[in-house]
């Protein structure tokens, strides 16, 4: 006969391990219903209908009025942020997933410091995960200036269901009136110009007009959540004239509301392609959904081009997982391309050289599913010709990975990626 004792034991073992599993399945799913049907095409991206539906069914609305600026690797990148952040005046709100310590960082840390002191709201919020190389040093100065600085989804017990529930938003916005969004995070891998592996290749994009205030908002989605203080009024929504003629929306997506969002833009996007669609993405792990999508636009005549990173990327678990994937797509036509000189962490696609979506979103079911993303998408085509330019330049440093290089990749890499090809989810 067992033991009182040890029947309580299996009793108290039996509980914890129920709740490791509850804990692990919570975590690995996002509990929402996914997109599980084609999209069935039924305009191109030149009908009107089709902005229609991006704005009603992504959620803020198309609006013109904005100017765009776009900002080529950390030599352009971060000057023009810290102008923005040593230009304000009422206030600050920045959140970010990757802050890592450096001099950049120290800039930033500094500028950001020195704008509290002046009496500028000055609000961070850094993912608890993506900060975790930060100097604490920054945070105290930070707060020691008044700046309000939150991490995003720190271990708490009240939260272990939310621990795979990282913000990999990337937005600065000054006075409500200028915004930055794109791939970059604070780290000195992002400084220079793509010059050498230590270097990172990424975009990001700095607008006026009345896209800001959407920017402004989808901080605030965060901000709310992680603080339940809503801030608003004039100094964080003011009212914004005109800068530009150029048509936008920022939308957002997470596990908590509308986590197919961003996969949702995309097959949308692809299904309305007529011509060209140029995908820059630093982790391409696609769905038979997406890819399904991908290889019917290939077939209809449209020229489809890939650039993602080469042997040179920080999660090499990706790009096995990447690669694993690229029969279906390079059979049908599609052009792929592996960046060769350093880490291409850019996230952008431009299709019919009209739309340009930029943001933090990666094309894989982490960013899809499971992270907290924001994307701009921008519907102008002198703005698409530019980014179409420039991704015309990215190739030009990449090689194409051709059917048959792909079939004769070694037996150990095709064994390897049928493992982490079990992965796909988490990457």
């Amino acid at each position: 006969m067992p033991t009182i004792a040890l029947i309580v034991l299996i009793i108290v073992l039996t509980i914890v391990a129920t709740l490791v599993v509850v804990l692990v399945i919570a975590n690995l799913t996002s509990g929402e219903k996914k997109i599980e049907h084609k999209i069935e095409r039924l305009y191109a991206s030149d009908d009107p209908q089709f902005v229609r539906s991006m704005g009603l069914l992504l959620g803020p609305p198309v609006i013109g009025g904005n100017r765009f600026e776009v900002l080529v690797n950390g030599d352009e990148i971060f000057p023009s942020m810290l102008e923005g952040i040593r230009s304000a005046r009422k206030t600050i709100t920045f959140e970010t997933f990757i802050y890592w310590s450096g001099a950049i960082g120290e800039d930033f840390a500094q500028a950001l410091s020195e704008k509290a002191r002046a009496g500028v709201s000055v609000h961070v919020l850094l993912d608890w995960v993506g900060s975790s190389k930060m100097d604490k040093r920054y945070l105290r100065m930070l707060r020691d200036a008044g700046a309000e600085v939150i991490l995003y989804h720190k271990p708490h017990w009240t939260g272990l269901g939310r621990m795979n529930d990282r913000t990999h938003r990337k937005l600065l916005v000054i006075d409500g009136r200028i915004g930055f969004t794109g791939g970059v995070g604070i780290a000195e891998e992002w400084t220079g110009r793509a010059q050498d592996e230590k270097h990172w290749r990424d975009t990001h994009f700095r607008v006026e007009g009345p896209a800001v205030g959407q920017m402004q908002a989808v901080f605030m989605d965060n901000w709310i959540k992680t603080t339940g203080n809503v801030l608003h009024g004039p100094r964080y929504f003011p009212d914004i004239e005109d800068a530009g003629d150029g048509c936008a929306h920022m939308f957002s997506s997470s596990p908590s509301g509308g986590s197919d969002d961003m996969q949702l833009m995309y097959l949308m996007a692809i299904t309305a392609a007529t011509s060209s669609i140029h995908l820059s993405s630093a982790y391409f792990v696609p769905d038979k959904l997406t890819i399904n999508a991908i290889v019917e636009a290939a077939r209809r005549g449209v020229r489809v081009r890939i650039i993602t990173p080469g042997k040179r990327i920080d999660t090499h678990t990706v790009r096995e997982a990447s690669r694993a994937c690229w029969g279906d797509l390079l059979a049908a036509g599609v052009e792929i391309f592996e960046y060769q000189p350093t880490m291409f962490h850019c996230k952008l696609i431009v299709v019919d050289e009209y739309l340009v979506s930029v943001g933090s979103t990666n094309f894989d079911s982490r960013s899809f599913k499971l992270n907290d993303e924001a994307n701009l998408n921008i519907y102008d085509r002198d703005f698409a010709r530019q980014q179409t330019a420039i991704f015309d330049d990215d190739v030009t440093h990449a090689k194409r990975i051709t059917l048959d290089d792909w079939r004769r990749r070694p037996l150990f890499e095709k064994l390897l990626e049928r493992v982490v090809a079990l992965l796909d989810s988490q990457l």
